[in-house]
């Protein structure tokens, strides 16, 4: 939560920024670009590494990083300068989730569903906190506000110090035990072509979401004359909202299975996408927690699936979800920027209405062994 926190609080400052450095949306989509595809560059090479050797201390690591960031953007004086801030901020993303990941599956008891939700809806949380404070805090006193909030680095640094210690000492109470077993449950090409159909969901999930987190508050405010500060409680909401999906998506998929609950995500938002475009601002408000709460519950159910696709890989599974997660979102948003300074904001909302319907490739997921699969 706390690390997600200091990460919402970029994509929660564009207003101020496109006002203060007369940014166009292409810059904006960059500042995205540039924080998003950095994490997802790096997050599966850091899986990979940490697969072969973990390094529980990374945790704190990444916290100084995007402390960094968080300094760097609060005392920028050009655009430069917000580039190398998102830029940190991306790495200490990258640091992070593949060996938080894994520290979350070893404490989950068996419950990888549950525990990859909690895990996620603290970062969703942090994430939707993040517009608050920008909202109440960073708006009214200005961007040099933002270096307050490194506080909360320094208290993410002591908290991860801990559970780093706690990460150690059960690594070495575990050191006699023979390694999990990395046996494919399915044939290996049909273990590829499954991983790249999770992707494909990934990459459209997160470009649509992007299009949301990154625009969503220019679009209320043109389409509807609200105020910035109205437009952040909006943003609050379908934030909001896709924490609570998270965390109802885990459990659900420990108890009927992953596949399961990537079905109801992935096709079930698909009608209320379509309508957002088209709707009041009433109906906006609704349409938008139903979409954030339905869409967001797939992702841990995307995660633990590819894990159990891919045993012993915990690492690399979670740096390349996580990892492609931002890239794509990254990528999604820079080139929805484009079109926003071309055709309108309006116009991207009527485009990307139509990406849910990729969600279909669902239908291609294979069942797990169910022995796997419990």
């Amino acid at each position: 939560m706390l690390n997600d926190i200091m990460q919402s609080l970029l994509t929660s400052l564009y207003p101020l920024l496109k006002e203060s450095y007369a940014l166009d949306f292409v810059q904006i989509g960059l500042l995205t670009f540039a924080f998003q595809v950095t994490a997802s560059l790096l997050q599966p090479a850091v899986g990979v590494v940490t697969d072969r050797w973990p390094m529980p201390f990374s945790l704190p690591v990444a916290m100084l990083s995007t402390c960094a960031g968080l300094l760097t953007l609060a005392f920028a004086n050009s655009f430069p300068i917000l580039v190398l801030g998102a830029c940190l901020i991306g790495i200490g993303s990258a640091i992070f989730h593949p060996e938080a990941s894994r520290v979350a599956r070893v404490a989950s008891g068996g419950r990888h569903g549950l525990a990859q939700s909690v895990f996620q809806v603290g970062g969703n949380t942090g994430t939707a906190i993040g517009p608050l404070l920008a909202a109440f805090i960073v708006i009214p006193h200005g961007q040099a506000s933002l270096g307050w909030f490194s506080l909360i680095a320094l208290a993410g640094f002591a908290i991860l110090s801990f559970v780093s210690v706690w990460y150690t000492r059960h690594r070495r109470s575990m050191a006699g035990r023979p390694p999990a077993s990395r046996a494919f449950p399915l044939p290996r090409r049909q273990v590829f072509f499954t991983l790249a159909v999770l992707v494909v969901l990934t990459a459209t999930k997160n470009a649509y979401l992007a299009s949301i987190s990154s625009y969503f508050t220019f679009y209320t405010i043109e389409k509807f004359g609200v105020g910035v500060q109205d437009a952040q409680l909006l943003l609050f909401l379908f934030l909001g909202a896709s924490a609570t999906g998270v965390f109802f998506g885990g459990p659900i998929g420990d108890r009927f299975g992953a596949r399961v609950v990537i079905w109801f995500s992935i096709l079930g938002v698909i009608p209320f996408a379509l309508m957002l475009p088209y709707a009041n601002l009433v109906w906006t408000s609704v349409l938008v927690v139903l979409i954030g709460f339905i869409f967001s519950s797939a992702f841990s159910a995307i995660v633990v699936f590819a894990q159990e696709l891919v045993p012993g890989r915990v690492g690399l599974i979670a740096g390349l979800f996580f990892g492609f997660a931002f890239g794509f979102g990254g990528i999604g948003a820079a080139v929805l920027g484009l079109f926003a300074d071309r055709e309108g904001i309006e116009f991207v909302y009527r485009i990307c209405s139509y990406l849910p319907l990729l969600g279909l490739l669902t239908v291609l997921l294979p069942r797990l062994p169910r022995a796997r699969t419990a």
